[in-house]
Order: C-alpha cells, then sequence, then structure tokens
C-alpha cells in the first residue's frame, strides 16, 4: 500500500465531460488499485451534493480523492470540513470537468493517467478553505456577471458540449452583450467602515482562476490565510468590458481603472438586490453575505516539484 495516500475513497461523478466521468472512474480506479491494491474504494454520485454526505462519512479514510469538475470537488470539500480536524482525510483531485480551476490551482494535469501519477506521489500541504453564509469554498467566490457568466455555462455545457475556455468564452460574450448590469453594494473588509460602491463583478478569491482558467487574482494563494478581491466598477462600455475580459484570461486586466484589487481576511457585503452569484462553480443565493477564511483547513495532495499557489 502507498503510505502517502494510505486508505482510499475515490468519489467520482459519474455525469463530468458530458457522461464520460463512470468511464474515466473506472480508469483511475484501476490505476490506483495497481499501486494500492485493496486499500482503494470507488463510491459514484448518484444526486446533486451526494457527494456530500459521501465525503462526511470518510472520516475512516485517510485520503479522499475527488473525480469530476469544481462542483464535485465543491461537495466533497464541505463534505470533509464536517469532519473533525483531527480525523479530516487529506484531499486529492483527478480532475474531470469543464472548468477545473482548483486542480490548474494545485498543478494537477487534467490527463487522467497523469494526475493518478502525481496522486500517488504527491506531497500534502495545508491550504485555506472560505466560509461563506455557513458554507465552505475551495477556489472561488464571485458575483455580478462573472457570476451570471458561470451560471449560463451550465445550460450552455449541456446545449453545446463545449468545454472549458471555449464555454466560458462564448459564455461571457453573450452576458457581455446583454447584462452588463451595475450592482449597487455595501462592503466592509476586515471589520474596517462600510464603504457604498457599484460593481459589475466582484471576485472573492482563494486561488487565482476562474471560468474555466481566467486568472482574476494572479497573486492568490492558497496558503497565506487571506483572499485576493477583484472589483469592477462601472461605468465601462461593452468594447472595453470585453477587452478587460479577454485579459483577464492572463491575468493583465490589473492595470484599467475600473479594476479594484483588494486582501482581506474577512468581508461583508450587502447588495441591494440578489445577484447572480456563485461559488465554487455552484450557484449561491442570498443578498447579504459573510465571508471568512479558515487557514490552513484542509490538507491536500499537490504534485512534487510544482510551485504551488
Amino acid at each position: 500500500m502507498n503510505e502517502r495516500l494510505g486508505n482510499t475513497l475515490l468519489i467520482a461523478n459519474p455525469v463530468a465531460q458530458s457522461g464520460c466521468g463512470q468511464a474515466a472512474a473506472q480508469r483511475a480506479w484501476r490505476l490506483l488499485s495497481d499501486e494500492l491494491g485493496d486499500a482503494v474504494s470507488l463510491a459514484m454520485t448518484k444526486s446533486t451534493a451526494h457527494a456530500v454526505d459521501l465525503a462526511a462519512g470518510a472520516g475512516n479514510f485517510d485520503t479522499v480523492v475527488a473525480l469530476g469538475g469544481d462542483g464535485v470537488i465543491h461537495e466533497i470539500g464541505n463534505g470533509l470540513m464536517s469532519i473533525p480536524e483531527t480525523d479530516r482525510p487529506r484531499l486529492g483531485v483527478v480532475p474531470a470537468g469543464s472548468g477545473n480551476d482548483y486542480a490548474h490551482t494545485l498543478g494537477v494535469s487534467c490527463d487522467l493517467r497523469t494526475a493518478c501519477d502525481q496522486l500517488l506521489n504527491a506531497e500534502t500541504q495545508a491550504v485555506d478553505v472560505g466560509l461563506v453564509n455557513r458554507s465552505f469554498f475551495l477556489e472561488t467566490l464571485s458575483f455580478g456577471l462573472d457570476a451570471a457568466i458561470a451560471l449560463d455555462t451550465m445550460d450552455r455545457r449541456k446545449r453545446t458540449g463545449k468545454s472549458g475556455t471555449p464555454l466560458y468564452m462564448a459564455s461571457g460574450f453573450d452576458q457581455l452583450m446583454h447584462h452588463l448590469d451595475a450592482l449597487p453594494y455595501t462592503a466592509s473588509f476586515d471589520g474596517g467602515e462600510p464603504i457604498s460602491g457599484e460593481s459589475i463583478t466582484f471576485a472573492v478569491q482563494l486561488g487565482p482562476y476562474y471560468g474555466g482558467g481566467f486568472k482574476v487574482c494572479p497573486d492568490a494563494s492558497l496558503t497565506d490565510g487571506t483572499f485576493d478581491i477583484c472589483i469592477a466598477h462601472p461605468p465601462i462600455g461593452r468594447s472595453k468590458a470585453a477587452l478587460v475580459f479577454m485579459m483577464a484570461k492572463s491575468g493583465k486586466h490589473r492595470g484599467f481603472k475600473q479594476i479594484e484589487m483588494r486582501t482581506a481576511r474577512s468581508l461583508h457585503i450587502q447588495f441591494e438586490t440578489d445577484p447572480p452569484a456563485q461559488i465554487d462553480g455552484e450557484k449561491l443565493e442570498g443578498r447579504a453575505f459573510d465571508i471568512d477564511v479558515v487557514p490552513q483547513a484542509l490538507n491536500v495532495l499537490v504534485p512534487q516539484q510544482q510551485e504551488k499557489s
């Protein structure tokens, strides 16, 4: 048995990658079993939030591996965070989704065989977790245009079969043309005085990426105990918004005067109306949000000899 992983539970989303997740899960289970033998078990999710329950019941395992996209990783992260810290398994990732932003941040390959090899030789690193209104998140939380794009991609993926950057780009330009809305908000950072303003996007990041590899907060780190925050303020026309959107792919959007970058360990945001909101790519509802970093709350497996975020 691989001593790094110990007893391992592989939780897989069978409908990931437009229904290819089940085959990917079987392949990953075989690859891991070649090294771990009977120490690896496979569990398939059957419904939304099933991965939360599977991970929450995995306290007798040393490692839980998530196979799927950012949504199933989000669910598994929430399940693991319900286990007392002393009994909490490590988290490993085999990406098989349309965006794979958390895997990108960890430096995990999107090639299944390579990802499994990386797991078997991985190092353990304690990383931060975000908490918003009693829900945990591992990579991204955002409000406004970027959240509307993320939510639109779910339906668009089913209709078109696109994934990753092409999917996000198609949705992004459609939303830019039709939903470039300014959202009034009041926010306080680290308990400071409330600040009122308007935002087109308001992203709160643990890692740098959202939307299938868009580097919205290039300096974000999973290990520094702080959020990196990107706020896009109006006024901004559609042509400039499209330019900012394109430049955000490589993290070069920060030079525009409409872009505000911040860091904070906690923040409270109150919107005047319910905004489009996403948490690790999943829909989030509400108008008021209390957001905190939980420092070094989760041990994750990261590839050796990789620069870690």
